[in-house]
Protein backbone atom coordinates (compact mmCIF):
# COMPACT_ATOMS: atom_id res chain seq x y z
CA UNK A 1 0.00 0.00 0.00
CA UNK A 2 1.34 3.33 -0.81
CA UNK A 3 0.49 6.36 1.27
CA UNK A 4 1.47 10.01 0.74
CA UNK A 5 1.79 12.33 2.82
CA UNK A 6 1.23 16.21 1.84
CA UNK A 7 3.93 18.01 4.65
CA UNK A 8 1.90 20.55 4.27
CA UNK A 9 -1.42 19.07 6.13
CA UNK A 10 1.07 18.16 8.84
CA UNK A 11 1.97 21.43 11.51
CA UNK A 12 1.89 19.21 14.29
CA UNK A 13 2.66 15.44 15.62
CA UNK A 14 -0.84 14.84 16.36
CA UNK A 15 -1.55 15.41 12.64
CA UNK A 16 0.23 12.79 11.07
CA UNK A 17 -1.24 10.44 13.83
CA UNK A 18 -4.60 11.32 12.97
CA UNK A 19 -3.61 10.93 8.83
CA UNK A 20 -1.89 7.76 9.01
CA UNK A 21 -4.59 6.07 11.51
CA UNK A 22 -6.77 6.56 8.45
CA UNK A 23 -5.08 4.25 5.39
CA UNK A 24 -3.34 2.32 8.03
CA UNK A 25 -6.36 1.36 9.48
CA UNK A 26 -4.59 1.62 13.15
CA UNK A 27 -8.37 1.40 15.07
CA UNK A 28 -9.75 2.80 17.94
CA UNK A 29 -6.67 1.70 20.46
CA UNK A 30 -4.18 3.50 18.77
CA UNK A 31 -1.69 5.34 20.68
CA UNK A 32 -1.00 8.45 19.11
CA UNK A 33 2.02 8.66 19.68
CA UNK A 34 5.78 7.69 18.30
CA UNK A 35 5.92 4.50 20.24
CA UNK A 36 2.41 3.11 18.92
CA UNK A 37 3.36 4.20 15.40
CA UNK A 38 6.15 2.00 15.65
CA UNK A 39 4.39 -0.88 16.30
CA UNK A 40 2.18 -0.31 13.78
CA UNK A 41 4.81 0.18 10.66
CA UNK A 42 6.06 -3.53 10.12
CA UNK A 43 3.67 -4.41 7.30
CA UNK A 44 3.89 -3.63 3.56
CA UNK A 45 3.54 0.28 3.23
CA UNK A 46 5.46 2.69 0.83
CA UNK A 47 5.19 6.01 3.00
CA UNK A 48 6.36 9.48 0.50
CA UNK A 49 6.21 12.37 2.64
CA UNK A 50 6.05 15.43 0.13
CA UNK A 51 6.30 18.91 1.32
CA UNK A 52 7.99 17.27 3.87
CA UNK A 53 10.40 20.91 4.48
CA UNK A 54 6.83 22.28 5.46
CA UNK A 55 6.26 19.90 8.32
CA UNK A 56 9.66 20.08 9.61
CA UNK A 57 9.43 23.42 9.75
CA UNK A 58 6.33 23.36 11.57
CA UNK A 59 6.91 20.12 13.75
CA UNK A 60 10.63 21.20 14.78
CA UNK A 61 13.45 19.70 13.76
CA UNK A 62 14.31 17.76 17.00
CA UNK A 63 10.83 16.23 16.62
CA UNK A 64 10.65 16.22 13.11
CA UNK A 65 14.21 13.73 12.98
CA UNK A 66 12.57 11.40 15.79
CA UNK A 67 9.79 10.72 13.32
CA UNK A 68 12.54 10.42 10.63
CA UNK A 69 14.86 8.24 12.70
CA UNK A 70 11.88 5.97 13.31
CA UNK A 71 10.94 5.28 10.22
CA UNK A 72 14.48 4.74 9.19
CA UNK A 73 14.60 2.12 12.22
CA UNK A 74 11.42 0.24 10.87
CA UNK A 75 12.63 -0.03 7.15
CA UNK A 76 16.31 -1.28 8.32
CA UNK A 77 14.81 -3.83 10.58
CA UNK A 78 12.43 -5.01 8.33
CA UNK A 79 15.37 -5.48 5.80
CA UNK A 80 17.45 -6.95 8.35
CA UNK A 81 14.72 -9.50 8.98
CA UNK A 82 13.89 -10.29 5.42
CA UNK A 83 10.23 -9.44 5.64
CA UNK A 84 8.23 -9.54 2.26
CA UNK A 85 5.82 -7.30 3.36
CA UNK A 86 7.84 -4.07 4.76
CA UNK A 87 7.59 -0.59 5.18
CA UNK A 88 9.98 1.96 3.37
CA UNK A 89 9.58 5.40 3.04
CA UNK A 90 11.20 8.49 1.11
CA UNK A 91 10.80 12.06 1.71
CA UNK A 92 10.01 13.52 -1.31
CA UNK A 93 11.25 17.30 -1.84
CA UNK A 94 8.50 19.54 -3.26
CA UNK A 95 11.31 19.78 -6.62
CA UNK A 96 11.74 16.20 -6.47
CA UNK A 97 9.74 14.33 -9.71
CA UNK A 98 7.58 11.45 -8.60
CA UNK A 99 9.16 8.13 -9.37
Amino acid sequence: MRVVVDGRQIPMEANLHRFLAGPLDFGPYYGNNLAALRNRLSTDVELVWTHWEESRANLGADLFERIRRLFDKVHTQDAAWGLRDRFTFELRSVHTPPA
